[in-house]
C-alpha cells in the first residue's frame, strides 16, 4: 500500500512532538498541513514567510533528520507558503514554493491597507477637555525597549514575533499579536517595546498604548458626555493599538461590543493590533465568543517564568543600567531564589541595594541572605552536591569516586555531566565551585556538560526520562 503525504507528515509530527516543548509544537507545527509527496519530496504548507524563516532557523536540523528517517537519505522537505496580498479589491491569498535549504526565494508578503482619512481634530480621550490637541501622545514608556528586554527560552517566540510586527506593523500574519502570561513576566514591557520601535522606525505611524481598565473608563466617560463618536473615531484613526490586560474586559458587555467594532475596523484596514492577557484566549472567561475568536486570528505567544541563566542576565543588565557591581555569588543567590517573575527579581535587587545603602554595609552573600530572608519564599536548605553525586551514582550504578577521576568511560562521563547539570540547577554554587567539586575541572567543562545534557533532554526521550526521574528523587529528599 502506497504511503500518503499525510501519513508521512503525521509520522514526522510524532517524532517532533517528543523532542520539543508542547507550546512550541502547538505554535509552530500544528498549523502545518501536508500537501503532496512526489519522488521522496514532501511538500507542506505553512501560513507565512516568517513562519518558514522561524522553522528554518530553529528547527531545520530536527526537520531534516525526521524527514530522512521517514523517506530515506534522499528525502527532502519543501514549503508551500501562504503569502497574503491584502489589497483594496480583496484579492485572495496566494502561495509560493520554497525548498528547505535556505537558498530559495519568494516574493515577500506585501500589504496595501485600505486608506483611512484621519481627522486630526478628533477628540483625544487622553487629553483634558478644552486643551488643543497637537499630536497623539502614544502613552508609551520610553525605557521599555527591545534592547532593555533580555531574551531567553522563556520569551524567544514572543520577542521574535514582536520584532516582526515592529518591522511591518499590520503586514504580517501576526495580527493581532497576543502576548500572554502570568503577572510580572514582562508582557507590558514587550508590548510597549514594539510600540517604541515602530515610532522610532516609522515616525508617521499613529501608535497608542492603553490599558483595558483605562479604555473602559474612557468609554464610560464618553457615554456620560455623549461623545461616543469621538471616542470610537479616535481609536479607529490609529495605525497601531496596544491594549494591555484584555482579560479585564470580562463582564463588561457594552465595552466589549465597542472594542469589537474598533478591532474589526483596524484589522480590515490593515492596522496592527497588539494585546496582552494573563491567559491564553481559550482560557479567558467572561468575554464574548466573537471577540475571543478574533483574538485567535493572529499569533498567541506566551511568556514563561525565566530560567536561571535568563534571571542572571536580567540582574546583570539592571546592574549595568544602574552603574553598580555585585559579587557573582550574590547575583547567583538572588537569581536562584527569586524564580517567580521578573518584577519580584528586580524588586529583590532594589531591596538589597536599599538595605546596603541605609546600613552602610558592603553587599556580600551573608548580607544578601540576611536582608532577603523575608523577601525570598524558598529559603529551605538546598540539596548538597555530595547528595546529588551519590544519588546519580546509585541510579546508574557507578562508583562515586570515578566521577572525580579522569576516566572517559561513557557511563561515568554521562553520570558526571548529569550531576553537574543538576548541581547547577539545584544548588547556589557557582560554575567554578561545581567544576572544582567534580575533580578540579574548570567552569567551561561545566558549561559544556550542562549544554550536552540539555541537548540530550530535547532529543532523547529515554535520557529525558532518566533526568526527570532523578530530579523527582532529589526533590523528595
Amino acid at each position: 500500500m502506497q504511503i500518503t503525504c499525510t501519513q508521512v507528515w503525521n509520522n514526522c509530527l510524532q517524532i517532533i512532538k517528543d523532542n520539543i516543548p508542547a507550546q512550541s509544537f502547538k505554535t509552530w507545527f500544528e498549523p502545518i498541513s501536508a500537501l503532496k509527496l512526489e519522488d521522496r519530496v514532501l511538500t507542506v504548507q505553512v501560513p507565512s514567510l516568517f513562519f518558514y524563516e522561524w522553522l528554518e532557523e530553529h528547527y531545520v536540523g530536527l526537520l531534516r533528520k525526521t524527514v530522512k528517517q521517514q523517506l530515506g537519505d534522499e528525502g527532502r522537505l519543501e514549503y508551500n507558503i501562504v503569502v497574503d496580498k491584502s489589497t483594496t479589491n480583496g484579492a485572495l491569498p496566494y502561495t509560493t514554493n520554497m525548498p528547505s535549504n535556505g537558498n530559495g526565494s519568494t516574493n515577500r508578503k506585501q500589504s496595501m491597507p485600505v486608506p483611512v482619512n484621519i481627522n486630526r481634530d478628533i477628540k483625544n480621550p487622553f487629553v483634558i477637555p478644552g486643551l488643543k490637541k497637537m499630536n497623539v501622545d502614544p502613552q508609551l514608556n520610553p525605557s521599555y525597549t527591545f534592547e532593555a528586554y533580555v531574551e531567553g527560552d522563556c520569551n524567544r517566540l514572543a520577542r521574535s514575533a514582536g520584532h516582526a510586527v515592529a518591522a511591518k506593523p499590520g503586514a504580517t500574519s501576526f495580527n493581532p499579536l497576543m502576548i500572554y502570561g502570568a503577572s510580572g513576566l514582562g508582557k507590558t514591557h514587550l508590548a510597549q517595546a514594539i510600540g517604541n520601535e515602530i515610532r522610532r522606525s516609522l515616525p508617521d505611524k499613529l501608535v497608542i498604548y492603553v490599558s483595558c481598565e483605562k479604555f473602559c473608563q474612557q468609554f464610560v466617560e464618553s457615554l456620560k458626555n455623549n461623545t461616543i463618536n469621538d471616542f470610537v473615531n479616535f481609536y479607529q484613526a490609529m495605525d497601531v493599538i496596544i491594549m494591555d490586560d484584555v482579560h479585564n474586559f470580562a463582564g463588561k458587555e457594552k465595552t466589549q461590543d465597542i472594542f469589537f467594532h474598533i478591532f474589526n475596523h483596524l484589522h480590515q484596514s490593515g492596522k496592527q493590533i497588539i494585546i496582552t492577557s494573563d491567559k491564553a484566549p481559550k482560557d479567558l472567561s467572561g468575554l464574548e465568543e466573537r471577540l475571543l475568536s478574533r483574538f485567535k486570528w493572529g499569533l498567541s505567544a506566551d511568556l514563561q517564568i525565566p530560567e536561571l541563566e535568563t534571571r542572571i542576565a536580567i540582574l546583570r543588565k539592571k546592574m549595568y543600567a544602574d552603574g553598580i557591581d555585585l559579587p557573582d555569588e550574590v547575583v547567583e543567590y538572588v537569581a536562584h531564589n527569586i524564580d517567580n517573575n521578573v518584577r519580584e527579581l528586580e524588586g529583590a535587587m532594589v531591596s538589597l541595594l536599599a538595605q546596603s545603602t541605609m546600613n552602610k554595609k558592603e553587599i556580600d552573600l551573608q548580607l544578601a541572605k540576611s536582608m532577603l530572608k523575608n523577601f525570598i519564599k524558598n529559603t529551605t536548605k538546598e540539596v548538597s552536591m555530595d547528595y546529588i553525586q551519590k544519588l546519580v551514582c546509585d541510579y546508574f550504578e557507578v562508583p562515586v569516586h570515578l566521577l572525580k577521576a579522569p576516566t572517559r568511560k561513557r557511563e561515568v562521563v554521562q553520570a558526571r555531566q548529569i550531576s553537574m547539570y543538576l548541581a547547577k540547577g539545584m544548588t547556589k554554587s557557582s560554575l567554578k565551585t561545581i567544576g572544582a567539586f567534580f575533580g578540579g575541572r574548570d567552569h567551561s567543562t561545566v558549561i559544556y556538560a550542562c549544554q550536552t545534557v540539555e541537548d540530550l533532554i530535547q532529543t532523547d526521550k529515554k535520557f529525558r526520562a532518566y533526568v526527570n526521574d532523578i530530579e523527582k528523587k532529589l526533590k523528595m529528599s
